[in-house]
C-alpha cells in the first residue's frame, strides 16, 4: 500500500514545477532529522540490554501466551510486527477493553519515558505493566515466575542471561523477565525509508538522488520544517522529543476522564520496578535523576507522549484514544486546532495551521515517506523445538 501510494506520488510529481531551491534554514532543519538508523542504545539499568541471549530469551517470552492467566494472549497480541507492532484498533483489546491507543515499539531504546502517560522510566519495568493489568494478561510476578521455572528450556535460558536458574524471589524473576523482553524490543528499529535516502543525498549534493524524492513529499517536507513547525516536537532522527503535550484531542473515557502525564507521573514515583528502587542494574544512579526530579504539577492533566513518526503510515488509528483514523484526520486536525482546547500554561507552542487543500496533500505525502516501504519480518523464537544448551 505505501509503496504503491510513493509511486503514484513520483508519478505526478514528475510534471510538477521545480519548487525554489532550498535555503540554508531548511537545509539545516533537514538534515537534523538524520541520519538513520542511529548507534544502538544500550540501558545501563538493564544489564541484559545488548546481550545476544537475552535478545533470544526476550524474543520467546514475547510471543508467549503462557505468560497470560489464561494462556490465550502474548504481547504479540496487541503489538504485531506486521503492523509495525500496533493492533490496527482504536483502542486496545486483550483479556478486557483499554483506554488507549496501542503504541508501536520500533525505536523505543532511545525513548526516556514509556507509555502515553510517561507511566515507567525504563523499557524494561513498562514491560511489566501489561502482565499485571486485569483488561491484558492479569498475571502476577509470581505466575511469571513460575512459568520460567517450570519450562526447562526458558529456565536454561535465563541462566545463561542473569547467570544463576531463576530461583530468587518473584519479583526479581519478573524484573528480569522484563529486562530480558526490553532487550528484545531494542532490536526493533524502523528501516530506512524514502526520506532517509532524500535526506542522505542532500548531505552528499546529489541532485539526482534527490530528484527521485516525490515532488508532493519535498513539498510537505518543507511545509514541515517551514510554515508547520512540526518539528518543534517531531525533532531529530526519530521525529520525536520524547516529551508530552497537551494536543486539543478530548480526554474522556468511559466511566471518567484520562489525566494522561498527570496519571502518569504519579505512577512512575509509586512503581517498585523504577529506576530509584532496587531492581535496577545502574549503581551510579544516573539513569534515575530522570525520575528523581520529576514534579507533578496540574498543566500535566491532559498531556499525552508525542509519537516518533516513522512508519507512521502502518500505525494507523492515531492519538492517544485512537479517535482519528487516517494520516489525513491527524493533518487536518492540526490545520483546524482549536486554542481554545488547549492548557498552555504560558507555552503557546501549537497554533492551527490553516492549510490550503493542496498543503493538506503535501504534508500527508511527506508523512507517508517517513515509512519503510519493505519492513523487517520478525516471526516467533523457536521455544520448545531448539533446547536450550547449559
Amino acid at each position: 500500500m505505501v509503496a504503491l501510494l510513493l509511486a503514484a506520488l513520483a508519478a505526478g510529481g514528475a510534471a510538477a514545477e521545480d519548487a525554489p531551491p532550498l535555503s540554508q534554514a531548511e537545509r539545516r532543519a533537514i538534515l537534523s532529522h538524520g541520519p538513520w538508523p542511529p548507534t544502538p542504545a544500550r540501558d545501563p539499568s538493564n544489564r541484559a540490554s545488548g546481550d545476544p541471549e537475552a535478545i533470544e530469551l526476550g524474543r520467546a517470552l514475547f510471543f508467549d501466551p503462557r505468560l497470560s492467566s489464561t494462556g490465550t494472549v502474548s504481547c504479540a497480541t496487541c503489538h504485531e510486527p506486521a503492523r509495525a507492532w500496533t493492533d490496527g484498533k482504536a483502542r486496545g483489546a486483550a483479556l478486557g477493553q483499554l483506554d488507549r491507543n496501542t503504541q508501536g515499539l520500533a525505536n523505543l531504546a532511545w525513548s526516556r519515558w514509556f507509555g502515553w502517560g510517561g507511566s515507567s522510566d525504563s523499557l524494561w519495568a513498562h514491560n511489566l505493566k501489561p502482565i499485571v493489568d486485569r483488561r491484558e494478561m492479569n498475571a502476577s510476578p509470581a505466575h511469571v515466575a513460575h512459568l520460567l521455572r517450570g519450562d526447562a528450556d526458558l529456565a536454561c535460558r535465563y541462566a545463561r542471561v542473569f547467570g544463576a536458574p531463576p530461583g530468587a524471589g518473584d519479583d526479581q524473576v519478573f524484573a528480569d523477565a522484563g529486562k530480558a523482553m526490553a532487550a528484545f524490543i531494542e532490536t526493533l528499529v524502523s528501516g530506512r525509508t524514502p526520506f532517509d535516502e532524500y535526506r542522505d543525498a542532500l548531505e552528499r549534493n546529489d541532485a539526482a538522488a534527490m530528484a527521485r524524492y516525490p515532488r508532493a513529499a519535498e513539498r510537505g517536507l518543507r511545509l514541515f520544517v517551514g510554515k508547520g513547525n512540526c518539528r518543534l516536537c517531531h525533532l531529530g532522527p526519530l521525529f520525536a522529543n520524547g516529551e508530552f503535550h497537551d494536543v486539543g484531542r478530548p480526554f474522556f473515557i468511559p466511566g471518567g476522564v484520562d489525566s494522561g502525564r498527570y496519571d502518569g507521573i504519579a505512577k512512575v514515583r509509586a512503581d517498585r520496578f523504577n529506576l530509584l528502587g532496587p531492581y535496577s542494574d545502574d549503581r551510579s544512579g544516573r539513569a534515575a535523576v530522570k525520575t528523581r526530579h520529576v514534579d507533578l504539577q496540574p498543566r500535566n492533566f491532559g498531556e499525552f507522549k508525542v509519537p516518533g513518526l516513522r512508519d507512521v503510515a502502518r500505525t494507523a488509528p492515531y492519538m492517544h484514544d485512537g479517535s482519528l483514523p487516517d494520516l489525513r484526520s491527524v493533518v487536518r486536525h492540526y490545520s483546524e486546532l482549536d486554542p481554545d482546547r488547549l492548557h498552555a500554561d504560558g507555552e503557546r507552542l501549537l497554533v492551527p495551521l490553516h492549510l490550503a487543500p493542496g498543503e493538506v496533500d503535501d504534508l500527508v505525502a511527506f508523512l507517508e515517506s517517513l515509512t519503510d516501504p519493505s519492513p523487517a519480518d520478525v516471526r516467533p523464537a523457536p521455544t520448545g523445538r531448539v533446547q536450550c544448551r547449559p
